[in-house]
């Protein structure tokens, strides 16, 4: 074959460090803004991305030159520099280590989108802890509760 051809549909979620709710109204649609800056630079395709006070969530088409544990350093390295540039903050902004991550089929794309563009109705009901175990169940990661909070 003369070319490489992909369709890599990455589902991400990440959070703040302790779970701390500084992702707040005014700074989440900032920090997702930047972000989705981050990931274009990258050659990834953003195509929902969302979350609430303590975790975002993003969907992107990946491309085959970058791996995703690079591009989630590079997100999650750059935006917290940024975000503790803005001075939006009283104390220094970081992520938690690590990340989830999941593959999505074309199949599923538009109902896993509605999921993450949904994400501040589904906390009214869920927490962070709650959603991330479902997830990682659902599809069938392998985990350690006892290092999913550090």
């Amino acid at each position: 074959m003369a070319s490489t051809l992909t369709n890599l549909i990455i589902h991400v979620v990440f959070s703040t460090k302790e779970r701390a709710r500084f992702l707040t109204e005014e700074v989440r649609p900032k920090a997702i803004a930047y972000i989705i800056g981050i990931l274009r630079g990258e050659g990834a395709q953003p195509i929902q991305q969302g979350g609430v006070a303590d975790h975002l969530h993003l969907l992107a088409k990946l491309p085959a030159t970058v791996s995703l544990s690079d591009m989630m350093q590079r997100v999650k390295g750059k935006s917290s520099h940024w975000i503790n540039e803005q001075g939006w903050l009283s104390q220094p902004f970081s992520w938690q280590r690590g990340y989830a991550a999941s593959s999505v089929s074309q199949s599923q794309l538009s109902r896993v989108a509605k999921y993450i563009a949904e994400q501040d109705q589904h906390h009214h009901k869920t927490s962070f802890q709650e959603e991330l175990i479902s997830l990682l169940v659902k599809h069938k990661v392998d985990y350690d509760e006892k290092y999913l909070w550090t």
